[in-house]
């Protein structure tokens, strides 16, 4: 049966997701849905509903997962999603949370993660166009902050953490990308966005010159970045990323202004 809680969530669920969710396909709170991508494909995904106040928005956090939880399943990419659910921070900064999953060998940006030196790919991938759209749309259904869209994302997600604010700068209010790369030819157009990256320094998979590049392009353009980097570890940034101190603080802050 379903739970009192879930069915009042579904009141103000799209109507895609509604027709899927149900008590058993519900993890940590993250519902089960799925999207429909321009070329037809389908691209599954969980999002964490908040209790929200009456007449309140809420932030949403977009996550893009690392290589090691692509697949089909619906459920691999929320190992590094579902501490945006825990009670440590949505007892302090209630969110929504949106955690797509890539097919198999299917990259958020086609780059490749072991060099140093990338050019932006003239066109968004499939899948990364997709979540844009999906994210648009739930902005537009769901009581979500506009001003307070936030993105992050670990590994092939950091790549497309960097990915999406090239491409859509004015969408998204912070962005924390994990030992993550791109192309530093495009700190001029998200010299605005606060970034706060993270990547370790014996990194071996994803070059930590990969970060050291962006953030030098954005000082050059007199952005005001974070960047922590982490003299012992290698490629799992993101275990102690997501724990630094004042992260969650410094990201709920940040918000964009309204047009």
């Amino acid at each position: 049966m379903t739970s009192p809680r879930i069915r009042c969530l579904f009141s103000i669920l799209p109507v895609a997701l509604t027709a899927l969710a149900g008590a058993d396909d519900v993890v940590d709170g993250f519902i089960a849905g799925q999207t429909t991508a321009a070329n037809g494909r389908t691209l599954p995904y969980r999002l964490f509903m908040p209790r929200v106040p009456d007449q309140a928005q809420l932030p949403l956090i977009v996550h893009f997962h690392g290589a090691g939880s692509w697949g089909d399943n619906n459920t691999a990419q929320l190992g590094q999603a579902r501490r945006f659910g825990t009670s440590a921070w949505q007892s302090a900064h209630p969110c929504f949370v949106l955690a797509p999953q890539t097919p198999t060998g299917e990259k958020w940006v086609d780059l490749d993660w072991r060099k140093t030196d990338h050019a932006m790919p003239t066109e968004p991938t499939w899948q990364m166009a997709t979540v844009i759209a999906l994210t648009e749309k739930l902005i537009r259904e769901l009581p979500i902050d506009p001003t307070r869209v936030y993105v992050n994302g670990q590994s092939m997600g950091g790549f497309a953490t960097w990915d999406a604010i090239s491409r859509w700068p004015s969408l998204f209010a912070a962005a924390v990308p994990v030992c993550g790369g791109g192309d530093p030819l495009q700190a001029d157009k998200i010299k605005a966005i606060p970034v706060w990256a993270f990547h370790g320094a014996k990194d071996t998979v994803v070059p930590p010159d990969n970060s050291r590049r962006l953030v030098a392009a954005l000082q050059q353009v007199g952005a005001t970045i974070k960047y922590t980097e982490y003299p012992e570890v290698a490629h799992d940034a993101w275990n102690f990323s997501y724990d630094e101190p004042g992260l969650r603080d410094w990201l709920f802050a940040q918000r964009k202004l309204k047009k």
